[in-house]
């Protein structure tokens, strides 16, 4: 305090005192410097540089101008390089997580299937995790601007070839079940799940498979109310076994509906399958 060189723009440092692990420091002996000495002393460390950042949702892209740590001058530019755009969004993204990117629900759900491609096949399905995504980011970004980032199509950049084209055979959106509805299949579990009304599936013999046959489903059988009156990855065994039991405590509680005692034989229904007067 007091020191006549307080508030001087430029100043040749002759000794500092800072201590280990602080930023600050304590300027012991210095003389006022314009400029262009400066610059003229150090004129191996200027140099100008495209920093560009993403924080919020919000693009910040400048060329700055530095003499060594020192900013000289700064300004915005217009079309950042679409290299250095990837790199920004990825270190955020390791920053932040993959959260702050706006996932859409078919973003989300072609993630999902991906993933259950890459664990029942494996390559050259692609591994879709988090820290998968943030390696290849370069991949799927492809120098878009996340403000306007389409996710779903940027997921199915990384889809292989010619793989890719068995996509909705391997993992489908949605099974077509006996009563002839499509039925979406949630792929957010370990095992896909399809959740269907109990008497949409009647007539169905054995339980679908996917990626080749390697996975069953898990059949969600709901009742009228759709809550799951079982659950079963083994129609058959469920048929044989199990159905009497669940026919019994559904026919007790919606006795207005058709709970008939072979449900192979049974005409499938979409809607309440009542039994007749």
């Amino acid at each position: 305090p007091g020191s006549p060189l307080a508030g001087t723009p430029w100043l040749a440092v002759a000794d500092a005192d800072r201590r280990p692990g602080q930023r600050d420091a304590t300027i012991r002996a210095a003389a006022p410097v314009d400029e262009a000495t400066a610059l003229e002393a150090a004129a191996a460390l200027w140099h100008e540089a495209d920093v560009v950042t993403w924080s919020n949702g919000r693009i910040s892209a400048r060329r700055v101008t530095r003499l060594g740590s020192i900013e000289l001058s700064s300004a915005p530019l217009a079309h950042p390089d679409p290299a250095e755009l990837d790199a920004a969004v990825a270190d955020a993204l390791r920053r932040d997580g993959l959260g702050v990117l706006r996932w859409t629900p078919s973003a989300t759900a072609l993630r999902a299937r991906l993933a259950f491609l890459h664990r029942a096949i494996g390559a050259p399905w692609p591994d879709v995790s988090d820290d998968a995504l943030l390696d290849r980011a370069a991949d799927w970004l492809d120098g878009s601007d996340p403000r306007r980032l389409d996710l779903t199509q940027a997921i199915r950049r990384l889809l292989p070839w010619p793989e890719a084209a068995r996509l909705d055979e391997l993992a489908p959106e949605r099974l077509t079940v006996p009563s002839g509805s499509t039925v979406a299949l949630d792929y957010g579990a370990d095992q896909p799940v399809l959740a269907v009304r109990l008497q949409e599936v009647f007539g169905w013999t054995a339980t679908p498979r996917l990626a080749d046959g390697r996975v069953p489903v898990l059949l969600h059988l709901l009742s009228p109310a759709r809550r799951p009156a079982a659950v079963t990855a083994d129609l058959a065994s469920f048929w044989a076994t199990g159905y009497a039991a669940v026919r019994a405590d559904l026919r007790g509680r919606y006795p207005k509906h058709a709970w008939p005692e072979d449900p192979l034989s049974a005409a499938p229904s979409r809607g309440p399958a009542r039994r007749p007067r």
